[in-house]
């Protein structure tokens, strides 16, 4: 008992002090425990087939397949788009992102919707800071809904069976998580826009590289016959432009009335993802991209294809010559999608003659990439920003299905994921590369750790010791009370250690306390998981990490935002759990 305490207490203050990565921490105190031999290896690695770590990492893959087919991507486009009031479509994507991370990882919808908050805001003229903020606390409230909200909600559900209790309801969390999204939604409305900072006014200038691209309008593309300023191209994707291809002729800088006719070339600037959301939703194909399939048509060559930024380096063969004078693809076997330059440019990408230190996008085969030599260097892999919206129904096909199935009981939950997932690899709606790279191995390190040291936490009799001294000393303060305790000590918890590890520490203690004073476990069940979940005050929840540097924040914003949520969650959660899970 007093090695497992003591390592307890050494686990926390790594996870706090972050010494190590937080795996690395999991996985010494895996060590720990069978080098003490607190654990046989048997107990210890049967957390890591746990049906919790299947099924999360199952959710994983079912998430990366929305992305990489855009169907969360349109969603923010649509919601986008409801209002022209700039108030009013904020809250419809605040709602929104609440709804989708619901069902969704709070971090994938924060990644996904971060870029789409990004261009409302330039088109609404909202400073980024008033808003960034807003969608990851947004995210966060909506994963309290369902079990599978968050990675923490499975956690713990999956857990109750070890203590004799039934897991958690696919939407049994909604009682509490329903009421604390909407109050919470309220006050990102109303409270925290007076709250938050303005900082990141040239964001876009500053950390967002923009690329130059030829477009060739499709024969069904909507834009045909629309104006530059019906069109949306720069109101809802937040591309320029800058010229447009028609019989021969260049016309420099079209105004917002030009009317776009089938067969005119379009020169657009705009961001990787603006571009290629436009691609996949406007009927509009990259000039560049269409040629490279007209020429691989029965080309045997196979290959993962990447999409990369590659920098031209001095010497290159491409320097003062156009793509076809360098005879690019020929030589490369490569498309460029598009082009970055500093100084500003109105060129057709087709007709720019290159010049060191451009940056190109460029689409290829792993072997091509590996064959570009030391001419050009690559600087990122942007794939992530590829969409293939041919696939999209199968992708929600098998989400919903995994959905309704899990939710209705008629098969364990893991099963239906797991089914989603073959059903998704095996109509190459995503390639297992995507599927293994989707997964977020550290969370299923952590959690199979932490749910090893709670089968030794509670073996070794220190969880009935401190639940019988907790007891004791917090008995005169009532269920209420108890509640109130357990719950605040969960946030508190959350800040220095991963939700995840928050929840598994105080769930055995909880249900102890509540054994020993013979109260009913379900509603501290209920308390820990809505604690662990919401974490608002510091940025050191994934989700609001990504929009941290983005939205220029210091960890003082998040304490003033997130204090007032914080409040709110266990206000509400101290009425609405005592009235749904009678103690």
């Amino acid at each position: 008992m007093t090695l497992v305490l003591a390592l307890l207490v050494i686990t926390v203050v790594l996870f706090a002090t972050e010494f190590f990565p937080v795996d690395v921490t999991a996985l010494l105190l895996l060590t720990a425990l069978l080098l003490l031999g607190l654990l046989t290896p048997k107990e210890a690695f049967a957390s890591f087939g746990n049906d919790t770590i299947i099924t999360l990492a199952g959710l994983f893959v079912l998430t990366r397949s929305l992305l990489r087919t855009g169907v969360i991507e349109l969603v923010g486009n649509f919601l986008s788009r409801l209002s022209k009031n700039a108030s009013a479509t904020v809250r419809f994507m605040l709602t929104g992102v609440a709804f989708v991370s619901a069902f969704t990882s709070n971090t994938a919808t924060t990644a996904v919707f971060l870029p789409v908050m990004l261009g409302l805001a330039r088109r609404l003229n909202v400073n980024p800071g008033k808003v960034l903020m807003p969608l990851a606390h947004a995210s966060i409230l909506g994963g309290t809904i369902t079990v599978i909200g968050t990675s923490t909600n499975l956690v713990v559900s999956g857990l109750l069976p070890r203590y004799d209790l039934k897991p958690l309801g696919f939407f049994e969390l909604a009682w509490v998580g329903l009421p604390i999204t909407v109050i919470g939604l309220a006050y990102l409305f109303f409270v925290a826009p007076r709250l938050l900072p303005a900082r990141a006014d040239d964001l876009e200038g500053s950390q967002v590289r923009r690329y130059l691209a030829d477009v060739l309008l499709e024969d069904a593309s909507p834009l045909v016959g629309t104006t530059l300023r019906e069109s949306g191209l720069g109101r809802d994707y937040g591309l320029n432009v800058v010229a447009v291809g028609r019989d021969g002729q260049t016309i420099p800088a079209p105004n917002a009335d030009f009317r776009i006719e089938a067969g005119d070339k379009l020169v657009v600037e705009g961001q990787t993802d603006r571009l290629l959301a436009a691609k996949t939703s406007l009927g509009v194909q990259l000039k560049a991209e269409r040629k490279r399939f007209e020429r691989l048509e029965g080309d045997d060559e196979q290959g993962h294809v990447r999409l990369v930024e590659v920098v031209v380096m001095p010497r290159s063969p491409l320097l003062g010559r156009t793509l076809r004078e360098a005879k690019f693809r020929e030589r490369y076997g490569l498309s460029v999608l598009g082009l970055h330059r500093r100084a500003r440019h109105e060129e057709r990408l087709s007709r720019t003659r290159f010049q060191v230190g451009d940056v190109l996008l460029v689409q290829g085969t792993n072997e091509r990439l590996r064959s570009i030599g030391d001419h050009l260097t690559v600087l990122a892999d942007v794939s992530e920003h590829q969409r293939d919206t041919s696939k999209a129904p199968i992708s929600i096909l098998a989400f919903l299905g995994a959905l309704v199935l899990g939710a209705t009981g008629l098969v364990p939950l893991a099963v239906a994921v797991v089914a989603a997932v073959t059903l998704l690899l095996v109509t190459r709606v995503i390639t297992p590369e995507d599927g293994y790279g989707a997964v977020e191995w550290t969370v299923l390190v952590l959690i199979a750790c932490m749910l090893a040291f709670g089968a030794a936490f509670e073996q070794s009799g220190a969880a009935s010791a401190v639940a019988k001294w907790l007891a004791a000393t917090l008995e005169p303060i009532g269920p209420r009370g108890l509640l109130a305790g357990f719950f605040v000590l969960t946030v508190l918890l959350t800040q220095p250690l991963s939700n995840q590890a928050a929840a598994l520490v105080m769930l055995p203690v909880a249900l102890g306390v509540a054994g020993e004073l013979e109260l009913n476990a379900r509603p501290f069940v209920v308390a820990i998981t809505i604690a662990a979940s919401n974490s608002f005050v510091s940025p050191l929840e994934p989700a609001s990490l990504l929009v941290f540097g983005p939205g220029r924040y210091t960890f003082l914003d998040f304490v003033k935002v997130g204090a007032g949520l914080t409040v709110i969650s266990f206000v509400l959660a101290m009425i609405v759990i005592p009235m749904v899970w009678p103690f």
